[in-house]
């Protein structure tokens, strides 16, 4: 993208209507967990305080992003949010089902071994949702996967 994300979604919301100047931004995040860490900064050195916040990201980073945020800021009640688009309507243009097949196989090993590395909660992740992954992996869909681990 050209721009941060959360400069493209400040002037997406206030193009719908929220106010000028009552949006924060925190442009210099690169991952999940630097969102997390530099919002709460951002909000700290403002002396703001929060007790609940909302998640708003793609379907396939719900369980990984709420992990990472009750790791990163365990002192918030989160709730995570993503648009309702079932499988067969995810792939598009922009994210074609290879990319997406690809994308949810490389977060789902990053749910077990970031919790492993200490940026997320720990998950339980059922049996048969690892077989799935395997077999994910050995029919070629392994671009995000991190080899070795």
């Amino acid at each position: 993208m050209s721009e941060p994300e959360a400069v493209r979604f400040k002037r997406i919301m206030e193009s719908n209507g929220i106010e000028e100047g009552v949006i924060l931004t925190e442009e210099t995040s690169t991952n999940t967990g630097e969102n997390v860490t530099r919002t709460c900064a951002l909000l700290r050195n403002r002396g703001i305080e929060i007790k609940s916040g909302i998640i708003v990201t793609k379907p396939h980073m719900k369980r990984r992003a709420l992990a990472t945020a009750q790791k990163q800021w365990p002192v918030v009640s989160w709730w995570v949010a993503a648009p309702e688009i079932n499988f067969e309507n995810y792939p598009s243009g922009e994210v074609p089902e290879q990319r997406m097949i690809e994308l949810m196989v490389g977060d789902l090993q990053s749910v077990e071994r970031y919790a492993k590395l200490g940026y997320q909660v720990p998950q339980h992740i059922p049996d048969a949702v690892w077989d799935a992954y395997r077999e994910l992996v050995k029919l070629g869909f392994d671009r995000r996967v991190f080899k070795g681990y």
